[in-house]
């Protein structure tokens, strides 16, 4: 486990994270508007992959990542026309493909979404020189004021072969010269993609074809180019004509990480719809819808509050889809949906306290989950600064709960499962993870206002970064 950084105030509390293709880059986003970049730096002292490291001397090495730098992303605003007051919160990230040495990325508040380039820029110093007759000659031409070896003229700034210095000189004549040159890390914002949503953006993602990406709210789902700024398509509308009609929203949506062309979106009814835009140019219709039939007689006030999914995520390989609510997570296979290849309890001990969380607002938390670059391992945070762990390979019975912490292990536990089977030959839900009702791993009562919400997986290691407030951990197995 490595501590990252530790910040003082509530502007600070990290509110996104994300790594990048590769793993060597990590970013974070928090409440003040600021992106803060990491950056591996394990891999540059001892060669490049893991394989490399394991026929050297050199043991294998857990991913390390240092500060890089940091920028400001955005601003707060006032909409004069709605009175309406826009946060410079960091709702999400997105690395883009990196290019000639730069680092590009998308991040975006409510309502406008940037694009930044990220890269090393020689910084010149300048410094003042006074002109000496005595040493250089009356007529003579400072040597830092030729260009290849020429004079250059008046109309580029420079003395030209016919100007002479006066006797005894000009000693309030004071010229800047160049005296070293610093590579300084400079982020420069791109492109900016503002006035396209009504309500707030909860989603961006990029496609495989690094040329477009899609932004969602409420609402709506817009599709963008990369290098046009000013038009987007909204490729999904789910706005009714009678607002009052309305019964589910947008909570989050994503790219296939292969097909550019499908894409899935998640509704507040614990639905996800898998589109695929080469039908038709407006989405409404979905190619496969996947939601779990509700159980005979369990309906009550709270199941379509607990029901709606926060968050959702492909796999590596896009064959499986990731959704977390607020009580489980869930395993969806694409080419299956009659319902989950796989179900895992997070907050089944809750639900007899479900009347305080609704009160306290608690039960409205949107958790964010995670899977393992290979498909093996799945995740997602809890309350009192915990996150969970599950297995998902044959003959698993992983179901680890740690906390984030300087001492992660103190809250450990190993919660004894039913053996389930790969996600490759799933055809069941396997349900595994459950907790004694109301408590913790150690028997204390959950801390409803410290919640892990935000957390990746890296795409190549076996590692988690996870947000605990104003905190940023590392966890590795």
């Amino acid at each position: 486990m490595i501590l990252f950084a530790q910040f003082s105030s509530a502007v600070d509390i990290i509110s996104a994270i994300e790594f990048d293709k590769s793993g060597d880059h990590l970013a974070t986003g928090d409440r003040g508007g600021r992106v803060v970049l990491f950056e591996r730096t394990d891999t540059k002292d001892h060669g490049g992959s893991r394989k490399d490291l394991e026929e050297t001397d050199y043991p294998v090495r857990h991913p390390e990542f240092r500060y890089k730098t940091e920028f400001q992303s955005h601003e707060p605003e006032f909409d004069y026309l709605k009175s309406l007051e826009i946060e410079e919160k960091i709702n999400k990230i997105r690395w883009c493909q990196p290019a000639n040495g730069a680092l590009f990325l998308l991040s975006t508040n409510d309502k406008t979404i940037k694009y930044w380039k990220v890269q090393e820029k020689k910084i010149k110093k300048i410094s003042e020189m006074n002109i000496d007759p005595s040493r250089e000659g009356s007529s003579s031409i400072p040597p830092q004021l030729v260009t290849n070896g020429l004079p250059a003229d008046k109309d580029h700034g420079y003395l030209s072969n016919e100007y002479s210095f006066p006797p005894g000189g000009i000693p309030s004549l004071r010229l800047p010269v160049v005296t070293s040159q610093e590579t300084n890390l400079v982020a420069r914002c791109r492109r900016v993609y503002a006035h396209a949503h009504d309500y707030h953006i909860n989603s961006i993602s990029n496609s495989s074809d690094g040329e477009t990406f899609i932004s969602a709210d409420d609402l709506r789902v817009n599709l963008w180019n990369l290098e046009i700024s000013n038009q987007s398509f909204n490729i999904v509308d789910v706005k009714p004509t009678n607002m009052e009609d309305l019964t589910e929203v947008i909570t989050s949506a994503e790219f296939h990480p292969i097909h550019c062309n499908m894409l899935a979106y998640s509704s507040s009814k614990g639905s996800i719809r898998l589109i695929d835009m080469r039908q038709s140019a407006l989405c409404d219709s979905h190619t496969k819808l996947f939601e779990e039939p509700e159980a005979p007689g369990s309906r009550s006030f709270f199941t379509e509050i607990i029901a709606s999914i926060s968050d959702i995520k492909f796999s590596k390989d896009g064959r499986y889809i990731l959704s977390r609510d607020y009580m489980t997570l869930k395993l969806w296979d694409i080419n299956m949906d009659s319902g989950p290849v796989a179900s895992y309890q997070v907050h089944e001990h809750l639900r007899p306290r479900l009347c305080d969380l609704y009160e306290n607002d608690s039960i409205f938390d949107k958790f964010e989950c995670c899977l393992s670059g290979d498909g093996l391992r799945v995740a997602t945070g809890s309350y009192s600064n915990l996150f969970r762990v599950f297995g998902a390979s044959q003959g698993s019975t992983e179901a680890a709960t740690l906390e984030a912490s300087k001492n992660p292990m103190r809250r450990q536990i190993q919660t004894p499962a039913r053996p389930s089977r790969s996600i490759g030959s799933m055809t069941r839900v396997v349900r595994r993870g459950s907790e004694s009702p109301g408590t913790e791993a150690n028997g204390n009562a959950y801390d409803f206002t410290t919640k892990l919400l935000h957390m990746a997986w890296h795409p190549t290691e076996n590692s988690i970064a996870c947000a605990a407030a104003n905190s940023l951990y590392m966890y590795y197995a």
